[in-house]
């Protein structure tokens, strides 16, 4: 019994240790301060041993050209705060949009510069990882953007070598709405503006609900569905040499990944 005054004296053990709760492989992700979707997607997603570490990049709920450029400002700052003592593998950012205006290469130089440890990623660049591994050429494109922005990724898309058959968006500029929109709703506008002759079907933005119907729409239109959250998950685990075949989430979980790291 401990007494008052007393000094606890602890006895000598031999302590246990393992390679911790994700000695698999860490994750990081840099999403919008507004988004309401990745993070509980990113827990759906990670394999047993996995771990999914987040920071949130400070955003304005209206989400224009002009205000994703802003993003680039504090991306070294972000990056810098995802757990340095556990360094994680992979750092991506997770903004679709958000990498397009402000451009791959230059969100990764700012990742490096706070985590020069990890492999740096963006958004897109898991999507483009996903479009290839499928072997797409023609897509079909939903999103919650505005036009504005609808336009630039229908342009980063076709210099990337893709055909864009449509790019149709719902014109909603508040980040809370896009992650309010349901999930029964993004099966039906994806098959709305699917065509026979699309690849894939592509529904863009890291902060809506699609996920959730991807193997639904998979299954009445016998094509791979790519959302924005799935793919950039699939390409950060392959390129921490996780190679899960994971149910749930879409035919891309299905493929190995032979995209160079």
């Amino acid at each position: 019994m401990f007494l008052s005054g007393s000094n606890v004296t602890s006895v000598a053990r031999e302590v246990e240790f393992d390679g911790g709760r994700h000695s698999r492989a860490k994750l990081g992700f840099i999403p919008m301060s507004t988004d309401l979707a990745a993070e509980g997607d990113f827990a759906d997603m990670a394999p047993e041993g996995v771990g999914v570490h987040i920071t949130r990049l400070k955003s304005e709920d209206y989400t224009t050209n002009e205000t994703l450029a802003r993003h680039i400002d504090t991306m070294a700052e972000a990056a810098a705060r995802l757990q340095p003592d556990v360094k994680p593998d992979v750092i991506s950012y997770s903004c679709t949009s958000g990498s397009i205006v402000n451009g791959e290469q230059r969100v990764m130089d700012e990742i490096r510069k706070g985590a020069p440890y990890t492999q740096p990623m963006t958004l897109v660049t898991g999507v483009i990882d996903a479009l290839r591994e499928l072997g797409a050429n023609k897509l079909v494109v939903g999103t919650p953007y505005l036009d504005e922005i609808n336009t630039a990724e229908a342009e980063y898309l076709l210099e990337k070598g893709f055909d864009v058959l449509d790019i149709q968006g719902l014109n909603i500029s508040n980040g809370i709405e896009m992650g309010r929109v349901t999930p029964a709703y993004w099966k039906k506008f994806a098959l709305e503006i699917d065509q026979p002759e699309a690849d894939v079907i592509f529904l863009s933005c890291v902060g809506i609900r699609a996920l959730e119907v991807v193997e639904e729409i998979e299954e009445v239109t016998g094509k791979p569905v790519i959302t924005s959250n799935q793919a950039q998950m699939w390409s950060c685990l392959r390129r921490a040499g996780i190679y899960d075949e994971l149910e749930g989430f879409g035919q891309i979980f299905k493929c190995r990944g032979s995209f160079e790291t």
